[in-house]
Parts: structure tokens; sequence; C-alpha cells
């Protein structure tokens, strides 16, 4: 049975679960008239959530084990005997045999992979029906022994409660031990770099070449200076100069001017932009506004202007962090107490000298927590910079001039077949981990300015 039917089944216990317990819930609440403390729904929560749960972690650690099984239920057949000791070459043979049995290959480069291939569909059919039995098994069995359990003082409102806040518990613990994972991936693999480059060379050398490593001293090519100036200049000036300006003004028009009917219509568009792949971004800015800014640098006389600039891609970022920049504009403003814009213009203000005078000012610590953490997403960007910018690093002033970012060099740097205990490897690493520390700086400044605002306005 595939994996699509057989969950089809479960989900049909469960509904039917929750069917027949509603019922069976409703009907010994009608016939009397005392209090409950659940509700017919939670009844039928209670054994649908007991019919699917089992099933579907049988089913997650199946998936897992299964393969293994598997494959050594085929090693086990006569067929087997001819196969090469382990290796890549047994390996190959085995996943070939694997996919001929599951239809996902029309041929294989080995003859072995051919003769294994009815052994594996076999094996994994009747592995498949196992599971199938034991999957359906835990439904009933738990469906059944819940049904069981409805009495009028059972309390199901509790008990579903508190495997909702099981599931919870689990996703945030997911969460956080992902988290957990990354910086310790990170760590570790920082400190192999920082113990063949000295971090002083890494964080404040001006030469950056990977390409180009002397084994002797590979630090004096693994300067990142570059690679953070390109990073500041593209996603915190140019990118912060077309993001704030439009995103501020926006969200003071579509608050302060805008009626009712034009807000609802133009704030959704505006905040589409947040929903577009930064890979559509990526070839916009690749494909038209580089190729415009390039032009706009040769008519002004700048005769090395590239297609490739830092101006291309910190535009596009800009306008693709905009919403950002206005979501939060938006709700600082749309938070300034009524009264101080009423006290304003009672007092003879106009309304662009209330918006300049008071309503900025009072909105200015969630404005600039906005600001912060659009920063934070614009110097993490990659797919614009990939697209857009240059693999140059350099320390230039010149926005028409190629420059590169961090995310980009990471990018380059674990693409192609590198050896992964090189420094030129492990400085993707000493890169990403600079970066996380810089963005995590960056948010927690936001959400310390963001909080001492809602503070100052509850």
């Amino acid at each position: 049975m595939s994996v699509l039917a057989l969950l089809f089944l479960i989900a049909a216990f469960g509904l039917i679960g929750w069917v027949v317990a509603r019922a069976r819930a409703a009907r010994f609440r009608s016939a009397t008239a005392r209090r409950f403390s659940s509700l017919p729904q939670h009844y039928g929560w209670y054994v649908a959530i007991w019919t699917l749960l089992p099933a579907l972690m049988f089913l997650a650690v199946w998936h897992s084990v299964a393969p293994a099984l598997v494959t050594d239920a085929v090693l086990a057949t006569p067929a087997a005997a001819a196969l090469p000791p382990p290796g890549l070459d047994r390996a190959a043979i085995l996943a070939e045999a694997r996919n001929l049995a599951n239809g996902d290959a029309w041929g294989a480069f080995h003859p072995m992979s051919e003769r294994l291939a009815p052994a594996y569909a076999t094996a994994q059919s009747r592995y498949d029906w196992i599971a199938t039995a034991v999957a359906l098994l835990l439904a009933f069995a738990g469906g059944a022994v819940t049904f069981l359990r409805i009495q009028p003082a059972f309390s199901a409102r509790s008990q579903v409660e508190r495997v909702v806040m099981g599931l919870l518990l689990v996703a945030s613990l997911i969460a956080i031990l992902t988290t957990i994972g990354i910086v310790a991936s990170l760590l570790v693999e920082s400190a192999r770099f920082f113990h063949i480059v000295p971090v002083t060379q890494f964080l404040f050398g001006t030469h950056w070449s990977p390409q180009v490593i002397d084994a002797r001293d590979p630090g004096a090519a693994l300067g990142a200076v570059p690679l953070f100036w390109g990073t500041f200049f593209i996603g915190a000036i140019i990118a912060m100069a077309v993001a704030v300006p439009l995103g501020l003004m926006s969200a003071i028009y579509l608050t302060q001017y805008a009626h009712q009917t034009t807000r609802r219509w133009m704030k959704p568009m505006l905040e589409i932009l947040a929903g577009v792949p930064t890979v559509v971004y990526g070839y916009f800015a690749a494909l038209t506004v580089a190729p415009a800014v390039r032009d706009l640098g040769v008519a002004l006389g700048v005769r090395w202007a590239s297609s490739e600039s830092a101006l291309a891609a910190g535009v596009v970022m800009g306008v693709m962090i905009i919403p950002f920049v206005s979501s939060m504009a938006d709700d600082s403003l749309s938070a300034v107490p009524a009264a101080m814009r009423d006290g304003s213009l009672a007092m003879g203000a106009t309304s662009s000298e209330t918006i300049r005078r008071v309503l900025v000012p009072a909105a200015l610590p969630g404005v600039v927590g906005g600001v912060l953490l659009a920063v934070s997403r614009a110097i993490g960007e990659t797919m614009i910079v990939v697209m857009a910018a240059s693999g140059v690093a350099s320390l230039t002033l010149n926005p028409f001039a190629s420059t590169t970012t961090v995310t980009k060099q990471i990018v380059d740097l674990l693409t192609g077949e590198a050896e992964f205990d090189s420094a030129k490897t492990l400085a993707a690493f000493a890169l990403g981990l600079t970066l996380f520390v810089i963005t995590l700086l960056l948010n927690v400044v936001a959400l310390i300015v963001v909080r001492r605002y809602r503070e100052a306005y509850d």
C-alpha cells in the first residue's frame, strides 16, 4: 500500500473516531441536566488525537528504519552473494537496484543491479505491508481504548489541552535545538578555521583573495574587511537609502492621508513585495536594473561603471525591504495616541507640521526598531547579491564600482569541488559565524527599542 493511501486510511480512522466519540458524548450529555467540564467536540478530539498520534509516530520512526531493514533483507538473499566488498561500488549497485525496484529508473549501469531489483521489490513490499498492518492496528487500538474511556465523569478537555501543550513544547524544542545545532556547527568549523588563520588577520585584514592562498601564511589572503565593507555598503547604506524614505513616506501616507478604501487596497499591494521570492528580485536586478545602472554611470562620465555594481544590488535590495520598514512605521504611527495629534491640530498646527513635529518623533523608537530589523534582513540577503553583485572584494565608496558581500563569498566558497579541510572552505563558516553575530546583535537592539516603545504607549 502506498504511503498516501495509508495516511488516508489513518485519517479516515481519526475522522470516524471523532464522529462517534462526539455522538456518544452528546448522547450522555442530553440524558442528564448536570454540568460537564468538556464539550462533545473535546471528546471527539480526544479520540481522534489518540487514533492518529500513535500511528503517525510509528510511521515517522519506520520511515527512517525501513530502508536499512530492506537492504539487510536483500543482502541475505542468494542473489547478493556476488556483490563486491563494502564500498562505493557496492553502494552504487544497491542504489541502482533500489531505484529500479521503485520505478525511479529505466535501466542500470551494472548488471548486478538488475538481478537484485526483484529482491528489493519483494523485501520492500513485505515491509510495506508490515508497516501498514502495524499502523492500522495502532490507529484502531488507540481509538478503541480512548473511546471506551468516554464517560460522564471523564474530563476530555484537560486531556486534549495536555496533548496540545505537549505538541507545542515539542515544536518549540525543535526550533531551539535547530538553532543550537546551527550555532554549534558554525562554532566548531570556525574554531578549525581560526586554528589555521589568526582571528586578527581575518577580522582586520584588508586583502581578500581565497583563490590564491600561500600555505605558509594563509591569513594574508583571507582578510575579511572588504567583505564587511561591501555588505555594509550595499545592505546598510544603499538599501536603507532606498527603503527608509520610501517605507516611511508610504506609512505616513497610508496612516494620515489615505482614505480607508485606498488604504485597504494599497497596504496589501505594498506588502506583496515581501512575498516575492528573492530569486525573482535577483533576476530583476541582473537583467533590468544592473544594465540601467551601468548606462547611467556611463552617461554621468564614469567610464569604468560595472554591470555588477553595488548600486544595482543595493537598490533592488532596498525595494525588497520596503515592506519591513513600512509595516513597522505604520504600526508605530498608528499606536501614537490620537490625543497628541488632535492637540497639535487644535493648537493651529497644519497636518504636515503635526506629522513632522509630533507623530514622527513620538513613533521614532518603533520606526528605528523596524529599520534595524530591515538592516539585519538586508545584510543577510543572498540571492540578490549572488546574481547582481560582483565577486571582487574591494574597499570603495563608488556605487558604480564592483564590490562583494559576505553572503556572496559564502556561496562562492562552498560551491564546486573544494576540500573541507582547507582554509579557503573553512573561511565560509567563519564568515557565517560573523554574520550571525552581527544580525543577532541588530535584532537584539531592535527588540530592545521596540519593547521600550511599547512600554511607553501601552
